[in-house]
Order: structure tokens, then sequence, then C-alpha cells
């Protein structure tokens, strides 16, 4: 299992280079220019995309926000300043509890059709059930349960990372429609980062039940 000391950084560079990614493709140019959209514009289909754009702009704002903040919310130095780390952190909730509402219509029209309609819906469920979890955690002051259920959070708010590596892989090895493609990315990117996350925390469960056993103090 690799280091908190290679987990983090590696969390904020793609964090931050998807961030670069978004701003360049969607502010500094159009989201009309994104292949994907473009193939919507130009399918002879319903798409509405003036209203669609509404809905759009808030969920990557907020996602991105919370892409970064959560990076941040998951270090040492977050943690020795507590006023900062609760700020911060609720910042992240609301984020995340506004784009949960966001995110059915924008799914309604996700490429691939029905299936990923529902995969990103599933994802949108997993995000409101980790974050809200968390959340009710703090509120007992169960301060392990809530750093256990945030980094289960931030594993599903990572798949607005993770998402667009897998598709890339799906895609490349596999000669299929988007209705699948699509749908499996989601579902395996949901899949590999909590098992990452689930695998972490039983890591160091262990690492610190060891502790007394080894004379650490």
């Amino acid at each position: 299992m690799p280091s908190k000391k290679i987990i983090v950084p590696t969390l904020y560079a793609l964090a931050y280079l998807l961030t670069i990614y978004i701003v360049v493709q969607y502010f500094v140019f159009s989201p009309s220019q994104a292949g994907m959209v473009s193939a919507k514009l130009t399918s002879g289909t319903s798409f509405p995309y003036f209203v669609w754009k509404l809905f759009f702009y808030p969920h990557i704002i907020l996602g991105i926000v919370a892409l970064l903040i959560g990076a941040y919310q998951l270090t040492e130095r977050s943690r020795r300043n507590p006023k900062r780390h609760r700020m911060l952190g609720r910042v992240y909730g609301v984020a995340i509890l506004v784009n949960v509402l966001v995110v059915p219509y924008i799914a309604l029209y996700a490429t691939g059709g029905t299936p990923s309609t529902i995969a990103f819906l599933v994802l949108d469920m997993f995000w409101l059930a980790t974050t809200a979890a968390g959340i009710y955690a703090i509120m007992q002051r169960q301060v392990l349960r809530h750093r256990v259920w945030m980094l289960r959070s931030y594993a599903i708010t990572f798949v607005f990372v993770t998402f667009r590596i897998v598709l890339g892989i799906v895609q490349l090895s596999l000669d299929a429609d988007r209705s699948f493609t699509f749908p499996l990315a989601v579902y395996l990117s949901i899949a590999l980062n909590l098992m990452f996350t689930e695998l972490y925390v039983r890591h160091n469960h262990k690492k610190k039940t060891r502790l007394p056993i080894e004379g650490a103090v």
C-alpha cells in the first residue's frame, strides 16, 4: 500500500491537471466545442443546450471546489487548524449536496443514453450517501468514523478524475458502443476508488492496532 506521502501529492496533481483541462475546455473555449457536446448538437435530436449549460456550469464549478478542497482536507496540515478544517469541510459538504441536486438533470442527457443516465444517478446516490454519512458522524462527534466516511466521500468525488482515465482505457480496449463503455467506466471508477479506499482504511487500522504490541507510543 503506497504511503500517504505518495497518495496525497498524486491526488493533488491529478486534481489540478483535470481542473486546468476543464477551465481551458469549458471556460476559455466553449462546451459546444467539446467532442461529446458537439455530437449532441449535431445529432439531430432535441438537446436543450441553453438550459443544459445552466446546470452544467454549477456542476463542474462545484465539482472542482469539492475536488480541490477534499484533497487538502485529507492532509495533516488541514487538521492542525481545526477552525479552518471545519470551515473548508462545510464548503466541501455544501458543494457536494448542491451538486447532487444538479446531477440528475445533467444525467438525463449523458452520452450513451439511458444506461449512462442510470450509471450517473447511481454515482450521485453514492456521493450523497457517503457525504451525508460523514456529516452525520461528525455531528455525533464520532471523529474516526467521520474521517473514514469522508475518505469514501472523496473517493466518489475523485470519480470526477478516475472516470476520464478509465473511459479512455475502456474505449481503447473494447470495440463497443458508448451506451456500454460509458456506464461501464462509471461503475469501474466507483468500484476502483472505493476498493482502494477500503484497502487504505484497513491498512491504517491494522497499522494502528499493531503499535501497542510493537511498543510504539
